[in-house]
C-alpha cells in the first residue's frame, strides 16, 4: 500500500522567523514558528549574550572590547540561524549603538564580518515595536495603554490604543548608564534627584498626563526581574536560597506601587551590605549589578506619573520585531485574534524558564504533526477501507492539546515529585486562561495531569460531568500528548523537522535533526535515565488506543531516504 506523507509546518523554512535585539546590556536572539492558519506564533529558542555594549562608552563611542564581544555574539547567532535553517530574520540596535560616535564603523564591521544588516532604531520606533510586542502578550488592544520599557541605555515611553501609537519617546535613562554614573551604594539620593531632573527637563510627565491612560504596562528584563522578585517574596525573605519561587501561585503578572516601594527599600538598604549583596546576586544573577538602578528608576517613574499598578508583559522588542515581520508576509495577521492563546503563553511564561519553554514548544510541535497525521488518516480511511476513529478530531481538540503541551510541566515550580498534579491544580485554580469555558479549562488541566504516570481509563472519575464524546476523545488526546512528550524527551531539543506518514505497516514519525556542529552526525544527546523505557511504554499506549503501530525513524545523515537511517521501532 502506498505511503501517504503528512509534512509538518516546522519543516517549512518560510514559517520560521527570528529577531536579534542588540541592546545596551545584552544581545538577544528570538526564534519563532508561525502558523498562518491560526495566526499564532510559538517561541522556539531564546539566546542571550551579556555584551554590555555601552559599559565603557564614556565618550559615547562603543569600546573596542565591547565591539569584540558584540561581533562574537552575532557570529554565534548567525551560526545558530544557519544550523536551524532560519532565513527570515531582522537585526535591530537600540540606545548604545544609536548614541555611539563610531556607529558607522561598527555597523560596517558587523556587515563585513557577520553578514548582518543592522537597523538602528530611533527611540520612537523602538517604543512602537515594544508596544507591538506587548499586544501579543496582554489583552490590552482596546485600552489606552502606557507602555514603559527600562533598558540599559534608555527608557522608552509609549501611549497606544488598538495597535496605533498616540505618543512615543525615548529618555536617556537606563539601568546601565545610571549604575555607571552612581557607582557607590550611598549615592541613591543623588541618583533619584538626577532621574527627576531628567524627566522634568524632557517634559514627558506633562505629555503623558495630558493624554491620559487606562492601564500601565512594563516590559523587558528589568521590569520582569522586579515582578519576579515581588512574586517570589524576595522583599520578605520568602524566596529560597537557590532562587526558587515561593510566592502565590495564583498571582497574575502585576505589582502595586506599595510592593515596588518595599522591594526598592530592601534593595537599597536593610541588613549587612555584604550579606545583602550576596543574597541579591544569588537571586538576580547577571542582572544583579544593575537591578538597584533599574528599581530606583521605576520607583521614581511611578511617583512622578502617579502610577498605582503595573501589568507586566513577557514580550517586548524582540516579539514586536517578529510581529511586524508577520504583518508584512501575512495580510490578515490580527494582533487581537489570539487572546485565548496569549493567556496560555502568559501562564507558561510565568512558571517556566527559557529552557523549559523551549521544551514545551517542542512538545507542541511534535504533537501537532502527529495530530494532523491522524486527522488526515481519518479523512482517507473510507477510500483505503480502514476503520475510522470512533470520534473525529477537530480544531478545538488541537487547541486543547497545544495548551496542555505548553502547560504540562508548569508544576515543576514546586519540585519534581507529583508535578503533573501541581500543573493541573495551577491551571484549575485561578483565572489564568482568558476566554475558555470552565469545562475547557478543566479538560486542559486534566490533559496536563495525565501526561505521565498511570494511563487514564475511559471511565476515569475525573471525567465526571463531561459528555460521552469528550470521554471517548480524552483517551485519544492523552495518547497523543503522552507520546509527543516522550519523543521530545528522547530526542531532546535537537529536532529540526518532522514528517508523519502511514502505510500498511502503520504510522511512522521521521525526525530530522539540526545541523548542530557540536554533535557528530547520527549521534544523539544522551538519554536521561528511564526516557527510553518511557517512550516504549507510550508507543504501546498509542497502539492500544489507535489500533495501529507507531515507529520513530531518525535519519543518520541529512538525507532522510538514506539506507543507513536508524529506526527506533519500539512497538508492542
Amino acid at each position: 500500500m502506498a505511503t501517504v506523507p503528512i509534512p509538518t509546518v516546522s519543516a517549512n523554512p518560510t514559517n520560521l522567523f527570528a529577531s536579534i535585539d542588540m541592546g545596551t546590556n545584552s544581545f538577544k536572539l528570538l526564534t519563532v514558528q508561525f502558523n498562518p492558519s491560526t495566526g499564532k506564533f510559538l517561541h522556539l529558542h531564546r539566546l542571550k549574550e551579556p555584551v554590555v555594549l555601552g559599559r565603557q562608552a564614556a565618550s559615547a563611542a562603543a569600546a573596542v572590547d565591547s565591539q569584540l564581544r558584540a561581533i562574537e555574539a552575532l557570529k554565534e547567532f548567525r551560526n545558530f540561524l544557519q544550523n536551524h535553517e532560519i532565513h527570515r530574520h531582522r537585526t535591530v540596535a537600540t540606545a548604545a549603538v544609536r548614541e555611539a560616535g563610531n556607529q558607522a564603523e561598527f555597523l560596517r564591521r558587523v556587515r563585513d564580518e557577520v553578514g548582518f544588516e543592522v537597523e538602528v532604531l530611533s527611540g520612537e520606533e523602538e517604543a512602537r515595536l515594544i508596544y507591538l510586542g506587548a499586544l501579543q502578550f496582554l489583552p490590552i488592544y482596546e485600552k489606552t495603554a502606557l507602555v514603559i520599557d527600562i533598558g540599559g541605555g534608555s527608557t522608552e515611553f509609549l501611549l497606544g490604543q488598538k495597535g496605533k501609537v498616540i505618543f512615543g519617546t525615548s529618555v536617556k535613562l537606563g539601568h546601565v548608564n545610571l549604575t555607571q554614573k552612581f557607582v557607590n551604594h550611598n549615592e541613591i539620593l543623588q541618583m533619584r534627584s538626577h532621574i527627576r531632573s531628567i524627566l522634568r527637563q524632557c517634559g514627558i510627565v506633562e505629555k503623558i498626563k495630558h493624554h491620559g491612560f487606562e492601564i500601565t504596562v512594563g516590559s523587558s528584563g528589568t521590569v520582569q526581574s522586579i515582578e519576579k522578585a515581588i512574586f517570589s517574596g524576595f522583599s520578605h525573605n520568602l524566596v529560597s536560597n537557590d532562587g526558587a519561587l515561593c510566592g502565590d501561585l495564583g498571582r497574575d503578572w502585576r505589582f502595586s506601587r506599595e510592593e515596588l516601594r518595599i522591594l526598592v527599600e530592601r534593595l537599597c538598604g536593610g541588613g549587612g551590605e555584604a550579606i545583602e549583596r550576596a543574597r541579591r546576586d544569588r537571586f538576580f544573577k547577571r542582572r544583579s549589578e544593575f537591578i538597584v538602578a533599574g528599581a530606583v528608576l521605576l520607583d521614581e517613574i511611578f511617583a512622578m506619573l502617579d502610577i498605582q499598578e503595573m501589568e507586566v508583559s513577557g514580550y517586548a522588542l524582540g516579539e514586536g520585531v517578529v510581529a511586524e515581520m508577520l504583518l508584512q508576509v501575512c495580510d490578515n495577521y490580527d494582533f487581537n485574534a489570539n487572546a485565548r492563546w496569549g493567556s496560555v503563553v502568559r501562564l507558561a511564561t510565568r512558571f517556566l524558564g527559557k529552557k523549559k519553554m523551549g521544551t514545551a514548544s517542542q512538545c507542541a510541535n511534535i504533537m501537532k504533526v502527529i495530530f494532523e497525521g491522524l486527522r488526515k488518516r481519518d479523512t482517507l480511511a473510507e477510500t483505503e477501507n480502514r476503520v475510522k476513529l470512533p470520534v473525529s478530531l477537530n480544531d478545538k481538540d488541537l487547541e486543547y492539546l497545544e495548551a496542555a503541551c505548553m502547560l504540562h510541566n508548569i508544576g515543576l515550580i514546586t519540585g519534581e515529585k507529583g508535578y503533573h498534579k501541581q500543573s493541573c491544580n495551577i491551571i484549575m485554580n485561578g483565572d489564568h486562561l482568558y476566554g475558555y469555558s470552565t469545562e475547557e479549562v478543566k479538560l486542559i488541566a486534566l490533559l496536563a495531569r495525565h501526561h505521565r504516570k498511570k494511563f487514564p481509563k475511559p471511565n476515569h472519575g475525573s471525567l465526571k460531568g463531561f459528555s460521552k464524546e469528550v470521554k471517548e476523545k480524552f483517551e485519544m488526546l492523552c495518547a497523543i500528548i503522552r507520546v509527543s512528550i516522550a519523543v521530545q524527551k528522547h530526542r531532546g531539543l535537537n529536532i529540526q523537522g518532522m514528517e508523519f506518514s502511514r502505510s500498511s505497516e502503520g504510522f511512522k514519525l521521521i525526525v530530522s535533526e539540526t545541523k548542530d556542529q557540536s554533535l557528530l552526525p547520527g549521534i544523539v544527546q544522551p538519554l536521561a535515565e528511564g526516557d527510553e523505557a518511557e517512550l516504549r511504554k507510550e508507543l504501546g499506549h498509542f497502539e492500544m488506543v489507535f489500533q495501529e503501530k507507531l515507529s520513530i525513524a531518525v535519519p543518520s545523515s541529512s538525507s532522510e531516504s538514506s539506507e543507513r537511517s536508524r529506526h527506533l521501532q519500539w512497538m508492542h
